[in-house]
């Protein structure tokens, strides 16, 4: 058995994300500062975020109309016409970003991309992450493409065997480990966390224990070494 695929996370493992999502949450504060409390405002907003997730799914549409919907809740109704299109005004800023590479992500997809099939894994709106993949000009670099609306152990085994050899010589790497991680594990495959210095509440999960599958890297600089221990290992 050997490595074969090597699919990535897109939004805080090869680029910037969660960052917009915070300072858009800090104007959102700023907006409703005179009807509710900071730390009262971000959990009445991260309740709404939990409750619309299987409405919405993931991204910035879901964001904004959970932020309007929190408005509308903690001022009883009586959120302005101002408030509500500054909200929306701020939901176009964040889908007009430019796209902010991390380290590493580019020489890192680059050094992997001819020996191993390598894929995008991503989820989120459809139009803004196919807006900022081609937008990070990593998009040839990558044996395909796969935008989905949640990640699990199927969805995962699915696109491994799509696109490679099934799951089992397949990893999987990304910075949460609810998503990129876990669930790629349980459908038999690598995961290797790279931690971002943010991320979202309703990404948070604790790693696994006892996984011989699992590895951990501090940033994306040491993928290939790690690749090519395992399959030094492998080839033995």
């Amino acid at each position: 058995m050997t490595l074969t695929t090597i699919g990535f996370d897109a939004d805080d493992t090869l680029w910037q994300n969660e960052a917009f999502f915070r300072l858009t949450q800090d104007r959102f504060t700023d907006l409703l500062s005179d009807h509710a409390e900071a730390e009262h405002l971000h959990a009445r907003l991260l309740a709404a975020e939990r409750r619309n997730l299987g409405h919405y799914g993931f991204g910035i549409k879901g964001f904004v109309l959970s932020m309007i919907e929190t408005a509308i809740e903690v001022t009883d109704h009586r959120v302005s016409a101002h408030v509500i299109a500054e909200i929306m005004a701020a939901g176009r800023e964040m889908l007009a970003h430019p796209i902010e590479l991390l380290p590493h992500a580019r020489e890192t997809v680059m050094a992997l991309s001819g020996a191993f099939r390598v894929l995008l894994i991503t989820k989120g709106d459809l139009l803004d992450q196919e807006r900022k993949l081609a937008q990070s000009g990593l998009g040839d670099l990558f044996d395909g493409v796969e935008i989905v609306s949640d990640k699990t152990p199927t969805i995962y085994a699915t696109i491994f065997a799509r696109h490679g050899t099934g799951a089992d010589q397949a990893m999987m790497v990304g910075n949460s480990m609810k998503s990129d991680v876990l669930p790629a594990l349980v459908a038999g495959s690598w995961g290797v966390h790279v931690p971002h210095g943010l991320t979202w509440e309703l990404e948070r999960a604790d790693a696994p224990h006892g996984q011989t599958r699992f590895h951990a890297l501090p940033d994306l600089g040491g993928l290939p070494d790690l690749v090519e221990r395992l399959t030094q290992n492998y080839h033995k």
